[in-house]
This record gives structure tokens, sequence and C-alpha cells, in this order.
């Protein structure tokens, strides 16, 4: 792309911000003056439509900014710098809250004070590392499972299954993971007993087809939940993402899903599985199609930080493709800022 085109592209996707309608030439052309024609404009958008840029709703329309042109945009964008002061304000305010979730309260009201979206916070307990499991065998075909972690914590399940498992059968299920994972953390643990699971192999192999049982009955299973607060749902009802009433209940009902909302913060999680700014780390994803249908229209801007004692956390603005990102952007930044040093 041309600067020229790239100039034109993110006033097209700054007026679409701004208006929610599509983007006529003539519009363009009126900030370009005398320097460019509205016949070069039309040519030069033409041309990012047929780049996939652009889209036009029919014939007759402006272009509407894509997926790809809001990235564009995005990559073009800086963070705004806060003063210092303000920066000490607010980490003195998170610093006057003792505990964890009164700061991920905190923190998501005034993520969505500063930027009108959905203001997002999730301190995410490390997963720990395992020591090791101990089966027993009950009456009535259960099976109390024992896990032991190397942070010395002791977790409980009983379950009941439907077949007897003997003692030496859960002897040898106990061996293989004991001697296989211990050490390991137990997240990767899962990760890799799935993968092994889920092998045509499994199925021949006595030892892992037990195994199979007690997996889906929640063995290893044994972390606290993350402490997720989200703030400014009803700031959605105030933009037009072209859904309609049954597709926005959908969506309601997809945020109200923790889980959901845990795998949409765990992706800030992931490097280079998005769009990251070179200014402190700011990550955008545009459209969110992926994680839910109704969620194709929406954006996310987020950023992992360190809680007192090592906990991590992911702060976050959820809010329409249209956003305004620069201010979303600068408000994830600056609160990320002062979680630093606390």
């Amino acid at each position: 792309m041309t600067p020229r085109s790239r100039e034109i592209l993110h006033e097209i996707v700054e007026a679409y911000i701004a208006t929610g309608e599509p983007v006529a030439s003539r519009s363009i052309a009126k900030h370009w003056n005398a320097n460019l024609s509205a016949a070069s404009i039309r040519n030069a958008m033409a041309d990012l439509d047929d780049e996939g840029f652009l889209m036009q709703p029919h014939t007759s329309a402006g272009r509407i900014p894509t997926e790809k042109a809001f990235q564009s945009y995005v990559e073009s964008l800086g963070v705004r710098k806060l003063v210092a002061q303000e920066t000490e304000r607010l980490r003195g305010e998170l610093k006057r809250l003792e505990s964890v979730e009164a700061r991920i309260e905190f923190t998501s009201r005034l993520l969505t004070e500063m930027t009108r979206g959905v203001g997002i916070a999730a301190a995410i307990p490390p997963s720990p590392a395992l020591d090791q499991v101990e089966l027993v065998a009950l009456p009535d075909r259960r099976v109390l499972m024992v896990v032991m972690t190397r942070d010395q914590q002791v977790r409980n399940r009983v379950v009941t299954l439907d077949q007897a498992f003997t003692s030496d059968e859960l002897a040898s299920i106990r061996n293989y993971i004991n001697r296989n994972f211990s050490g390991w953390l137990l997240e990767d643990v899962r990760r890799e007993l799935s993968a092994r699971l889920d092998q045509a192999a499994a199925a021949y192999d006595d030892i892992l087809r037990k195994l199979t049982l007690l997996y889906s009955k929640g063995l290893l299973e044994v972390e606290e939940g993350p402490e997720v607060h989200m703030e400014g749902a009803s700031n959605l009802f105030m933009v037009d993402l072209r859904l309609t009433h049954d597709k926005m209940r959908e969506l309601l009902r997809a945020l109200e899903e923790k889980k959901r909302v845990v795998e949409l913060l765990d992706r800030f999680m992931e490097p280079h599985s998005y769009t990251e700014q070179p200014a402190g780390g700011v990550s955008v994803r545009v459209g969110l199609g992926e994680m839910h249908p109704s969620m194709r229209q929406l954006s996310m801007i987020g950023l992992p930080v360190t809680m007192p004692g090592g906990l991590h956390a992911v702060i976050a603005v959820l809010g329409p493709m249209r956003m305004n990102y620069s201010r979303a952007m600068s408000a994830v930044q600056h609160i990320g800022q002062a979680f630093q040093g606390l």
C-alpha cells in the first residue's frame, strides 16, 4: 500500500468510526481540497476494495472498512503518554485496595469510565506443579482422587464410575502419572494427557483407556477459578452493531459466560496471536467472530499485567469494531503502568 492509499484508508476508517455510515469518495475529497481529485480518490478506494480493505454494501453506497482495514488503522496508532502524576494517582488508588477482588472490580469499572466500552479485568491464578497423585478404591464403584502439588496443597475428590476399578488398576494409573509428570505444571500435564488420550493407540492401551475415564471425571482439575469482573455491557446497546434483537440477546448471554470471557482474555496471554503495539505491549484483536458469531463486530484491546504476589492478570476493553481505539489503547496502557510498582 502506498502512503497516499494508507492515508486515504485511515481517513475512511476514522469517518466510519465517527458516523457508522458508508463513506463516500466526495467526503474524503473535501479533506484533500485541490491536492487530489475526486477521481483519484475513487480509483484509490477501488484499489483498496480489490485488496480487501473496503467493502461496498450496494452499488450506489460508499465504502465500509473491513477487519483488515481496522487492523491497518490500529497499527498506525500510538499510545498517548500519561503524565507521571496521573499514573501515581491511579497507583495510589490501587494500593488502597487490599484484596485482589477489590482491585479487579475497581479496574474494570475505571476502564468503563475512561472508554465508555466494556471494561474487563481478571486475575488468573498460576498453575501449580504436580507432586503426586493417589487413587483409592471405595465401595459402590467410587474412587477417591487425591492430588498433591508442589505448593503443599492437597485436593481431594470422590467420583462415581460406571465400572469398578481394582486397586491394582488404580495403582498402575497412579504410577503412570507420577512417573511421567511429577514436577510438571498441571496445565502442561493436562495438555499432554489430552494429546496422548486422543491418539488412536490409547484405545488399545488398558491403562490409558481407564485413565480416560478418571480424566473425564475431573482428575487434575484442581485450580481455583480466575477472579473476573466485567462492567459496562449495557454500553453495547448504545452503538449500532447491526444485530437483530435475537443476536443481541445471544451476545449478552455469551458475555455472561465466565468461561467464554476467560477464553477471550487468554488470547492476550498468547504471543503472536494479536496485533501488538510497540508501546508497552498493548494488544488489539479486531473482530471476535471466531469466539462467537455474535461477536463478529466487536474488538478487544488488552494487556497482561502482574499483580502483587506474582499473580497474573489481564485488563481489557471490549467494544464495537468502530470504537475509539486510541482512547481505549491509552486507557489500558495507563492502568497497566499503574499496576507496575504496586
